[in-house]
This record gives C-alpha cells, sequence and structure tokens, in this order.
C-alpha cells in the first residue's frame, strides 16, 4: 500500500473511533454475546450441537439478519456523503489519488465493521475456555470467514452503489431496495415462482444460490448440519451436486469475488466521472 491510501486508512478509522454509532455497534454485539451467555443458551441442544457450539450458531443467523443492512447503511453513504458535505473537494486538493482516497475508505470501512464483529465471536470463545466450554475451533475459523466475505460482500456493493449514485438519499433508497430483494429471493418470491410459473426445480434452487445471502446462510448451516436435514428435499439436490467441502469453499470465494468486482467497478467509475 502506497502512503498516502494509508493515510486516507488511517484518518478514516480515526473519524469512525471518534463516531458513537461505532461504539453503540461494538456494544450491541459485545452485549449479545454476553446476554446469550447469561440467558443459558449453551446449555440447550439444536441437532445435537450443545454449548459453544449452539451459540455460535445462533450468532452467525442472527448477524445473517443484522450485518448486511447494517453495512449497506452506514457505507453507502461514503462517498456520496463526502460529495455533498466537501469533504471529497479537500481530500483531493491533497496529492491523493482516486484510488487512493477509494480503496483508503473502502479498507477503514471493512475494519471498522468486521473487527467488532470478530472481537464478539473471539470473546465468546475466550469464555468458553475460561467457564471450561469445548470451543470447536475449526467452526470458529469457518464462521469467521463467512462473516469476513459477507462484510466484504456488501461493503463492495455499497462503495459501488455510493460512487454511483447522485445523492445519499438515492443512495440509501437503493441500498435499502437491493437488501429486500435479496432477502426476498431466499424464499418467498423463489417459491412463488415456482408454484405460479411451473419453472423447473433444479432452476430453482441454482437461481437461489446465486444470491450472496442465501450462499451465507447455506454455508453456515452446512458446518454444524452436514445433511442440511433443516432445509428438506433441497438439501439431497445440493449434496448430491457438490460435495460438503466444495459447498464450503463456494460460500467463502463466491461473495469476495462479487464483493471484488463491484468495490473495482466503483472505483473505476470513481476515477472517470466527474467526482465533485
Amino acid at each position: 500500500m502506497n502512503k498516502t491510501l494509508v493515510q486516507v486508512l488511517k484518518s478514516d478509522i480515526k473519524q469512525n473511533l471518534r463516531s458513537k454509532s461505532f461504539w453503540i455497534y461494538s456494544l450491541l454485539l459485545g452485549g449479545f454475546v454476553a446476554v446469550m451467555f447469561a440467558t443459558g443458551i449453551t446449555e440447550s441442544q439444536v441437532v445435537g450441537f450443545v454449548g459453544l457450539s449452539r451459540l455460535m450458531i445462533t450468532f452467525m443467523q442472527v448477524s445473517m439478519v443484522i450485518l448486511p443492512i447494517y453495512v449497506l447503511i452506514s457505507t453507502v453513504r461514503s462517498v456520496v456523503g463526502d460529495k455533498e458535505n466537501g469533504v471529497l473537494e479537500y481530500y483531493l486538493s491533497l496529492p491523493i489519488s482516486f484510488k487512493s482516497y477509494y480503496w483508503g475508505k473502502f479498507l477503514s470501512r471493512f475494519f471498522v465493521i468486521y473487527v467488532p464483529v470478530f472481537m464478539a465471536f473471539l470473546g465468546a470463545a475466550l469464555w468458553g475456555l475460561i467457564v471450561n466450554l469445548d470451543v470447536p475451533w475449526d467452526l470458529f475459523v469457518l464462521y469467521s470467514g463467512l462473516l469476513a466475505m459477507m462484510v466484504f460482500f456488501f461493503l463492495g456493493l455499497s462503495m459501488f452503489l455510493s460512487t454511483v449514485s447522485k445523492s445519499q438519499e438515492m443512495a440509501l433508497s437503493t441500498a435499502f431496495i437491493i437488501w429486500l430483494f435479496l432477502v426476498a429471493f431466499m424464499d418467498i418470491l423463489l417459491i412463488g415462482m415456482m408454484l405460479k410459473m411451473r419453472i423447473n426445480p433444479d432452476g430453482v434452487i441454482i437461481a437461489s444460490l446465486l444470491n450472496p445471502l442465501q450462499v451465507f446462510r447455506t454455508g453456515s448451516l452446512i458446518l454444524f448440519d452436514p445433511k442440511l436435514t433443516v432445509m428438506g428435499p433441497v438439501s439431497y439436490y445440493i449434496l448430491d451436486t457438490v460435495s460438503r467441502t466444495t459447498f464450503i469453499v463456494f460460500s467463502l470465494v463466491y461473495p469476495f469475488i462479487l464483493g471484488l468486482l463491484f468495490s473495482i467497478f466503483g472505483c473505476r467509475y470513481f476515477k472517470k466521472h466527474d467526482v465533485v
């Protein structure tokens, strides 16, 4: 990384660390883990999983709901907000390139969003050691990777929207519509289309697995339920088509590639158009 990118990265991280929203977000994540311990969730059992594995499963399911919308709302205003507030014009009056500014903002957002999630997750594992719970470190590593890839995808999408949008209101409304579409396309719309149009079930399943949220959900499920019993007949198609290991790799690589493509397209648009 060049010096100007590092300067933008440090400046943006410091700005976020001074923000109340960052600390509220971090405290909410840590508090959620503490509440799960306090309510005895580690003593319940799901599909044979008990203890810290049970807590991790619940944490992943809640993260799938909270993280995407938080990443979109908090990041989609980054570039377009700097345009409207005049901050971007000030930045570019300094010896900072478009690329350094863009990727500095991208990396800083990844840091301030993912680090609190990882620390809450790590804190749960360390507390499990203190109270003599078995810590499934393999699940911890894979779940941490899944969370990182989900954040990376929505961050890339958010930066792209923030770059191409003309105003913060347009960026927010577009991000919200995309989030609703991704959530609805996990089950509701696809099942309705299949019943109404009598679409080939194989095509419906393939279409659903193009949705990064569905990939994240299935990847988190397949880690603790190798046979995907909670997904019903769909599990037979998935596991007969690819192995469990292959799908886990896919659930890590696919969101990363999509997020990288969106971020690259956003950077190219940012460099070639009038940014102020």
